[in-house]
Order: structure tokens, then C-alpha cells, then sequence
């Protein structure tokens, strides 16, 4: 009879429970969380497997830049090794300049608002020619090419087999356009145009063990997903223009001046700023060499993309960068005089070179020759070893974006995620370092960081509503409204819940290191993320890579009662709280007394474990003033009103 009564009281409770809170502590806990196994190319470990496989692209590049038309006519070898277990028929290459055809799906898809990847004007996109395909050491016609939108398919006449390796070469030109989706274009300054030049040579798309090809279409949002290997360019361009690039430039004694070689020299060996090109030599025909045209001559190795950037009009100063291997590189800065300002531009070496330190220091070296800041109309784009700012950014802006998109050198040029389909993968991994950095640099000189609090209340109801979209989304499938938040703005505050409130900063520190150290120039996906920072924490994390980041899932948490044990708090408290929506985390409590003392107590998300209450003791000298949950506001609580509880409530 007895225990029938107590069977029904729990069923009423329970009952009771469920209609007070969303909570499914068998769906948060749900054991079955990887979808598949470990295997040789990806181990359940979460590294790369023993038979783990990627293919190469080297590429080399011969252009010229034709000022008075704006167009880039180009030849480019690629060099495409097959080491896959496949034998491939065709290959398929990435043709980004078409998306600012007329036609294109990305100019069909941009709403009537516009935005930051609408197309400002159209062009021809690219324009290739003369396709050729390598077979033994003869050039002949490709099998068959077929375009489609930014795609190209390239048939061969002979399957490509594993081990394999086959060359393609072609013709191409297009035009810069004035404003290229926030990705590229040209600025026109007071002293010539400042181009900023990128997907600017047709690139192989990947092929890898998750997918086969991946051909997914460039409309603008999502970014870039791009096979590793080595990269030789050569830029002929009239002499009065300044080119910075990707990588180490080869030929800087036939593009400087003698004077010019003579700073560059000093530029290495030194922490503070020099002056290559200063504000007024800019114009004057003796900061030139004399010539027609000069070729600058650029190569950067183990790479996924190249970019570059030329100007009559450009600034040059730099200093050097000091690395953790004792190995030295370049920060380099190319701007107009439009940029110089309060914290303007003249600061920039000095922010790049903080930038890339702390990163080298704290995750990973830093991998190239150089990395050059370059101030013109894109708002901020990142490419190896060089990145693409807006020309009016001063002060705080200027230090965000800088340090932001070296920030991606990380993420995604040194782990090269699929950007195109995970964006929180490469932009909120950033904005999470960026943080870091931020509070580092001059020590926090800009450290009201780039985006808000994101516990704050209002930032809270718009990351965790309901017209919010998820972080497993597409950039593409996101509304442009939401994109901050589930791109940058969510995952980097996952990472810090992460750090901070479940594994504590030297064990998430250790296994993110890891992360990059075992994806380095490879191609992750999340579950290989998930897989590493569990095994190398020693945490089961399928409960929070579940709330957030598969689902979009919200926390509330709330202190439910207060009670004396035997109706007095000489034997203790006893002290109910409860999760009311779906996302389970680790809560902090702070109990204080009316005498005065404090309790402050770490509860682990296994209290939730059970159900949606939890109920533990309290020694009390007196009675309980307040109860409060989540005391330092660490945790995006959906509503804070019910986190404490006061005595007379």
C-alpha cells in the first residue's frame, strides 16, 4: 500500500515537472550520438587515419593587369594529383568570377534589399580559353568541358588513377569589378585606384572521402573550400603601381627602388614601423624604378588560395614579426593616404605584427613569409598571408577587422574546413581566438571587443529566438539578418561556454591546440572537431555539441525552492532548482546568508542527468537572504527574472 502511494506521488510529480518545462533529459543524454564509426581515413578518435587521403593543386600563373580596362588576362598550369582510391574521369573547377554575370544563380538569388554579396554592376565573368589537357608531355584539347553557373567540369580522355597526376592549362581574363560581393573590387583614391584582387584564376574544387566532388555553387555568403599545394604567380603591371601578394615576393630588387631595397632591409630586423613607401613620396616618379612595366614575381607554398592587391596610390611600410620557432616574418601594410588618421592606418603593422604573434604563440606558427594588410573597398576578406580592409576603418574597427581576418589564417588556411557548408566551423572558431587576442594585444588597449556581451539579455533573445537560425545551416540557407550571430557570434560563445564553465581553460586550451595541430593543412568536418576535443579533454560531449550546435536549443534555468531541513536552518538547507528548456549545462549557485556568510557551489550538467530538478543540501549558520543562479552571468540564460530567490518571495 505503501509503496503504491509513493508510486503515484512520483508519477505526479513527474507530471507536474513536464508541464512546467521543455526538458528531456533522455533526448539531451541520448548515448547514440556519432552517426557512424571511426574508420582508416578518419579515426574515432577524432584524427586524421592512417589511409587518411587528400588530393593536390599546384598552380602556376602568368597575368597581366590592364589599368585602363580593369581586366586581369591570365595563363594558368595547374598540376592536379590524384590520391584517392579513385580513377577520375573529370575534374571539376571553380569559376567564382561568374557570379557577377547577369545570369548567375548568385545575381538571381540576392533578395531586393540587397547587402554585403550583392553585385554593385555585372560583367562577362570569365572568360576561358584554350583549354588543354596534358597527356605524357603532349598538350591537346580536353575530352569535353562543360560550364555551369561558377562550375566548370573538365572531361579527360584518360582516367586520372590514384597515384596519378595530370596538368591543365588554359587562357582566361575577366573584369574587376568595382565592388565584388565584399570579396574583391577597386577603390578609386585621390591618386589612382586601389585593386584588391582575388578568385582570380579558375581553382580545382575538392575531392575528398566525405563528399566525392564538392561543386556546391558560389553564391556569395558561403566562402571557399579549397584543395592544398603550391602557388607561383607572376603580375606584369605598369611601373608606377606598388603589388603586394600572397606569399614571398621573389624579385624585390627589379620592383623597389635601391633606396626602397635599403628599408626593406631594415624592415626586417626591426620590432617598430619603417617606412618603405611614406605618405609623401606617393606620385613622385623617383620612388619608381624606371620601366614600362615591371613583373612581380610571388610564390607561397602549402597554401589553398592566393590573392594580391596593386596601386598607384599605396603607402608601404613594415616591420618584422617574431615566431615562437625563432623563425622571422613580415608584417606589411599598403594604404592610401585616406587611411592615415587618429589610430589610422599607420597603426596597422603594429597591429598585425600583435596579431600574428599572439596566434603563433597560443595555437599554431604562423605559416607564411608575410602577411600584408591591404585598405581598400572590401570591408574585410581574408586570404593566406594577406587580407583585404576597409579603407575607413580607424582605431578599435581598424584593430577588429586586422585582427580578425588574420584571425582566419587559423581557421580556415591553416585548418581548412569546409567554409562553404560550416561557416560557424571557420568564422565563430575566429571570433572565439579573436577574443583571446583582443584582451591580449597592448593589454586590452581595444578590448570592448568586436561584437556585444553575448549574455546580455537582448543579445540572448535574439541569439536563442525562434526566427534565429541554427549553426548546422549552410551560409547560404541563413538569413542574411542572422548570419552574425549563427556564424561568429553563437559558435564563438559556444566555445567560450566550452572553455570556461565545462572543461576550464587549460584542458579546452590543450585539446584545441590539438584540434589544429592534427587538421593542419587538411580538411576536417565537425564530427572530427567533436571527436578530438572530447578524446583529448576526457569529457562525453554529445550533450552540448547536441544543444548547440545540431539543434538550436535554449537555456533557462531557475531556482524552484528554499527549505529548512525539519523547518530549521541549523540542520541545513535544502535548495530545488530546475531547467526549463532544453539545453542542460553546468550552474553555478551562490548562496548568502542574513548572517552574512556565502556558499558558492560548481554543480556539474550531470545533475541533469535524472530530470529537470535537482535538489541539494546546504549547511546554513542562519537563514538563506538569496539564491542566486548563474551569479556572474556567464551562461546566455533565456530568463534571468527566475535565476534567483529571495527570502519574503
Amino acid at each position: 500500500m505503501k509503496k503504491s502511494i509513493l508510486l503515484i506521488f512520483s508519477l505526479a510529480s513527474t507530471l507536474c515537472i513536464l508541464a512546467q518545462s521543455t526538458y528531456d533529459h533522455r533526448e539531451a543524454f541520448n548515448p547514440q550520438f556519432y552517426p557512424y564509426p571511426g574508420n582508416d581515413f578518419r579515426s574515432a578518435s577524432g584524427e586524421p587515419g592512417p589511409r587518411y587521403w587528400q588530393n593536390r593543386a599546384d598552380y602556376t600563373i602568368n597575368c597581366k593587369l590592364d589599368t585602363g580596362t580593369h581586366t586581369v588576362n591570365g595563363e594558368v598550369t595547374i598540376t592536379y594529383a590524384n590520391n584517392s582510391p579513385d580513377a577520375l574521369r573529370f575534374i571539376w573547377l571553380q569559376l567564382d568570377q561568374n557570379i557577377y554575370k547577369k545570369d548567375s544563380r548568385g545575381s538571381a538569388t540576392t533578395t531586393e534589399a540587397g547587402g554585403r554579396w550583392a553585385n554593385g554592376g555585372f560583367t562577362n565573368g570569365v572568360e576561358i580559353s584554350n583549354m588543354q589537357v596534358e597527356t605524357g608531355s603532349i598538350y591537346s584539347a580536353a575530352l569535353n568541358t562543360v560550364t555551369t553557373d561558377t562550375r566548370m567540369q573538365v572531361w579527360l580522355k584518360n582516367p586520372l588513377a590514384k597515384g596519378a597526376s595530370v596538368k591543365l592549362k588554359m587562357n582566361y581574363q575577366f573584369v574587376i569589378p568595382e565592388y565584388g560581393t565584399d570579396r574583391m573590387g577597386r577603390l578609386n583614391t585621390k591618386k589612382g585606384w586601389v585593386y584588391e584582387v582575388a578568385q582570380w584564376f579558375p581553382r580545382v574544387a575538392v575531392y575528398d572521402d566525405v563528399q566525392g566532388w564538392n561543386t556546391m555553387p558560389y553564391l556569395g555568403a558561403g566562402e571557399f573550400y579549397l584543395e592544398y599545394g603550391d602557388i607561383e604567380f607572376n603580375i606584369t603591371a605598369p611601373s608606377d603601381l606598388i603589388i603586394v601578394g600572397s606569399g614571398e615576393l621573389l624579385n624585390a630588387k627589379d620592383c623597389y627602388t635601391a633606396e626602397q631595397v635599403k628599408r626593406w632591409e631594415a624592415a626586417v630586423k626591426s620590432n617598430t614601423t619603417v617606412a618603405i613607401r611614406s605618405e609623401g613620396e606617393v606620385g613622385k616618379p623617383n620612388s619608381r624604378p624606371a620601366a614600362a612595366e615591371l613583373s612581380w614575381k610571388f610564390k607561397i607554398t602549402n597554401t589553398r588560395d592566393a590573392a594580391w592587391a596593386a596601386s598607384k596610390a599605396f603607402i608601404i611600410d613594415a616591420a618584422k614579426i617574431d615566431l615562437p620557432s625563432g623563425k622571422k616574418c613580415m608584417a606589411i601594410s599598403a594604404y592610401p593616404e585616406e587611411s592615415i588618421g587618429k589610430n589610422g592606418w599607420q597603426r596597422s603593422t603594429e597591429m598585425v605584427k600583435g596579431s600574428i604573434e599572439h596566434y603563433s604563440n597560443k595555437w599554431f606558427e604562423f605559416p607564411y613569409p608575410a602577411a600584408t594588410n591591404v585598405a581598400g573597398i572590401v570591408g574585410g576578406m581574408e586570404y593566406p598571408g594577406i587580407v583585404f580592409c576597409s579603407a575607413r576603418s580607424m582605431g578599435e574597427e581598424l584593430w577588429g577587422v586586422t585582427d580578425h581576418e588574420f584571425g582566419h589564417t587559423w581557421f580556415p588556411m591553416i585548418v581548412g574546413s569546409n567554409e562553404r557548408k560550416y561557416a560557424w566551423m571557420d568564422e565563430g572558431f575566429n571570433t572565439f581566438i579573436n577574443d583571446l587576442s583582443t584582451a591580449a594585444f597592448n593589454k586590452g588597449e581595444f578590448k570592448s571587443s568586436f561584437f556585444p556581451d553575448p549574455s546580455a539579455p537582448f543579445m540572448v533573445r535574439m541569439t536563442f529566438g525562434e526566427k534565429m537560425d541554427g549553426l548546422y545551416n549552410i551560409p547560404d540557407v541563413v538569413q542574411q539578418n542572422n548570419l552574425a550571430i549563427t556564424a561568429y557570434m553563437k559558435p564563438a560563445q559556444m566555445l567560450h561556454a566550452l572553455r570556461d564553465q565545462v572543461l576550464g581553460e587549460e584542458r579546452f586550451d590543450r585539446a584545441f591546440r590539438e584540434y589544429v595541430r592534427r587538421w593542419s593543412f587538411k580538411h576536417p568536418t565537425p564530427w572530427d572537431f567533436f571527436h578530438t576535443m572530447e578524446n583529448v579533454s576526457g569529457e562525453d560531449l554529445g550533450w552540448f555539441w547536441r544543444s548547440w550546435v545540431l539543434n538550436a536549443w535554449k537555456l533557462d534555468l531557475a531556482v524552484k525552492e528554499v527549505r529548512y531541513k525539519k523547518g530549521d536552518y541549523a540542520n541545513g538547507a535544502e535548495i530545488i532548482i530546475e531547467t526549463l528548456e532544453k539545453m542542460p549545462m553546468p550552474v553555478t549557485v551562490k548562496v548568502v546568508e542574513t548572517n552574512g556568510s556565502e556558499h558558492k557551489l560548481n554543480l556539474p550538467v550531470e545533475i541533469w542527468q535524472r530530470g529537470a530538478q535537482w535538489t541539494f543540501g546546504v549547511p546554513t549558520t542562519s537563514e538563506i537572504k538569496q539564491v542566486v543562479l548563474d551569479p556572474d552571468k556567464k551562461l546566455p540564460d533565456w530568463d534571468r527574472n527566475n535565476n534567483t530567490w529571495k527570502k519574503g518571495n
